[in-house]
């Protein structure tokens, strides 16, 4: 068909049809998409997203593959990867496009002696996909360092600053808008070389101690809870014993919550609830989409009948 020619005299041999997702997901699972290619430029998003509008084919913009879970039956639609991977830093302002693995520029900011980053040595995603959920650990989340994004807004490159942006915790402006990020602004302070390359390490330490690593995983499933009230405080203290630093914070673990629940090992197929983390569901090898589905489905009412508390999923879903 026309469609598929015209990707591929755009793509050459980093479009493909009928591509796994699996091979590009963190959690190994995920049907195939119709058509998936690389994109290592805005204008190729541009016209990629053009050709597919006037093909009427649907289209799914994937970062590094983690926080993403597909379907077994995989996406009828045009899959674009961002592979857009360049950055500058000068002084200390940095800038990033969408597909700079937010890691790889954690550490670059490190080396470079500027401080504010180093928390997100342990995010496993791109940036532009950290921007859209307001990514966070360690107690840094993205709001705490973006001074503004360009987006693809019908075809053409828009600037959004911080305060437009929506941000809130797991959420942005993103998640109810279309806008695709393209290139992020972040603006760092001064710091000493050294002592920020041994946070990195103390970080991927921790890391490794607490989260499964040795299996393919989304990241976090579930949002933390946010109590709404002092008044669902003092309820949720009748059923549960509830750390002095979640009642400050007036937000529960998601973790805590499923360990609490004794729900840590529960499995569906080869899906697993982790030993090491409560919030991180794992793939044993052969885990589908339904047993992911199904075993984030029980977590839920378990807590729900439990508690009284309703989990929402970080997770985003493709093909479903």
């Amino acid at each position: 068909m026309e469609f598929e020619t015209q990707l591929k005299g755009l793509f050459d041999d980093r479009f493909k049809t009928q591509e796994p997702l699996a091979k590009h997901l963190n959690f190994r699972i995920g049907g195939p998409a119709a058509w998936f290619a690389e994109v290592k430029s805005v204008e190729e998003l541009q016209e990629s997203l053009r050709l597919a509008t006037e093909a009427g084919v649907k289209t799914f913009v994937l970062g590094g593959g983690s926080n993403t879970l597909a379907s077994d039956e995989g996406f009828d639609g045009l899959v674009l990867k961002m592979a857009m991977r360049n950055f500058t830093i000068k002084g200390t302002a940095v800038i990033a496009e969408a597909g700079v693995i937010s890691a790889a520029l954690a550490r670059a900011t490190a080396e470079a002696g500027l401080a504010g980053f180093t928390w997100a040595i342990s995010l496993p995603g791109t940036i532009g996909g950290g921007v859209r959920g307001n990514a966070g650990c360690f107690g840094g989340e993205m709001k705490d360092v973006i001074t503004k994004v360009d987006v693809l807004r019908d075809g053409e490159v828009v600037t959004i600053h911080k305060e437009d942006l929506g941000f809130g915790y797991r959420e942005s402006h993103f998640k109810r808008h279309s806008d695709i990020v393209v290139r992020v602004y972040l603006s760092l302070t001064p710091g000493d070389k050294e002592t920020l390359v041994a946070e990195l390490k103390d970080k991927v330490t921790a890391r490794k101690e607490s989260q499964p690593l040795y299996a393919g995983s989304a990241g976090c499933i579930f949002k933390n809870y946010e109590i709404a009230s002092p008044e669902e405080l003092e309820r949720l203290k009748t059923v549960l014993n509830i750390p002095e630093s979640m009642q400050q914070s007036m937000r529960l673990s998601a973790g805590w919550l499923i360990d609490r629940a004794d729900l840590k090992g529960k499995q569906v197929g080869d899906a697993k609830i982790s030993e090491e983390h409560g919030n991180f569901l794992i793939n044993l090898g052969n885990a589908t989409a339904s047993d992911i589905v199904m075993l984030i489905s029980e977590v839920k009412t378990e807590i729900r009948d439990l508690y009284g508390i309703q989990l929402q999923e970080e997770v985003q879903y493709v093909g479903f």
